[in-house]
C-alpha cells in the first residue's frame, strides 16, 4: 500500500513564533493568530478530500489538525516522530542570544554547515532523518491512491522534504522556510519523491 499524496502541513503561529523564540520540542500552543490561521487552512487543505491526518504529538500541530479533522470527520492519529527539531536547552531563546552564546553555531549556519542544536539537542539532518522515516512509514502504512496530511513543524518538515526529494542537507537553504500553517504537497515514490507544490496558505489572517 502506498498514498499517492502527501500534503505536509505547518502547525499555526505561536506566541514564540512572534517573538522569533527557537521552540524546538518545548509544547508551545497557538495562539489566538495561530488558531485563526489553522482554521482557514483546514478549509482549504479538506478541499484536497484528505482520507487520512496523522500529527506531532506536540499541542500546536495537534490543535492545528484537530481543525481539519473537524471540517471531515477524520480522526487525528498521533506520531512522536513528526516533533520539530530537539533544541534542548535553547528552547525559549531568540536568534542572537544562541549566537552570541554560540559563535561556533553561528558560523556553521552562515557557512551552510550543519550543526547540533545544543549540547543535547538533535542535529538538523538527525531531525530530518526522523521526520522523513516516519513519513514514509506512514505513506507505505496507507492504502493505494490515498491522500494523507501530516501535520508538523517548520524546519524538520523542510529537511525531511528535501532527503525525500533524493537531495542532501544543504539543499534546504535553497527553500524557503516553511510559513505558519502553510502546507506542501508531495506526491511518493519510494525514497525518490516529487515535490508538486510548496509553501500554500489560505487567505492571510
Amino acid at each position: 500500500m502506498t498514498a499517492s499524496r502527501v500534503i505536509l502541513w505547518r502547525h499555526g503561529e505561536t506566541a514564540w513564533n512572534a517573538q522569533g523564540r527557537y521552540q524546538g520540542q518545548a509544547d508551545v500552543p497557538l495562539n489566538d493568530r495561530g488558531l485563526a490561521q489553522a482554521a482557514a487552512a483546514a478549509v482549504r487543505i479538506a478541499g484536497l478530500r484528505p482520507d487520512r491526518i496523522v500529527s506531532s504529538d506536540l499541542g500546536r500541530a495537534a490543535t492545528t489538525a484537530r481543525e481539519l479533522a473537524s471540517c471531515t470527520g477524520l480522526t487525528v492519529e498521533l506520531e512522536p516522530r513528526l516533533q520539530e527539531i530537539n533544541v534542548g536547552d535553547w528552547a525559549g531563546l531568540t536568534n542572537d542570544e544562541v549566537f552570541a552564546a554560540h559563535p561556533d553555531f553561528a558560523a556553521a549556519l552562515r557557512a551552510g554547515r550543519d550543526a547540533q542544536r545544543s549540547a543535547s539537542g538533535e542535529t538538523g539532518a538527525q531531525a530530518g532523518a526522523r521526520v522523513a522515516e516516519a513519513l514514509l512509514d506512514i505513506a507505505e502504512g496507507s492504502p493505494d491512491g490515498s491522500t494523507v496530511v501530516a501535520v508538523g513543524h517548520g524546519f524538520a518538515l523542510r529537511v525531511a522534504m528535501v532527503f525525500l526529494l533524493g537531495l542532501d542537507y544543504a539543499h534546504n537553504l535553497t527553500l524557503g522556510g516553511l510559513w505558519n500553517a502553510s502546507w506542501s504537497v508531495l506526491q511518493p515514490g519510494g525514497e525518490s519523491w516529487r515535490l508538486l507544490s510548496y509553501n500554500n496558505v489560505a487567505d492571510p489572517v
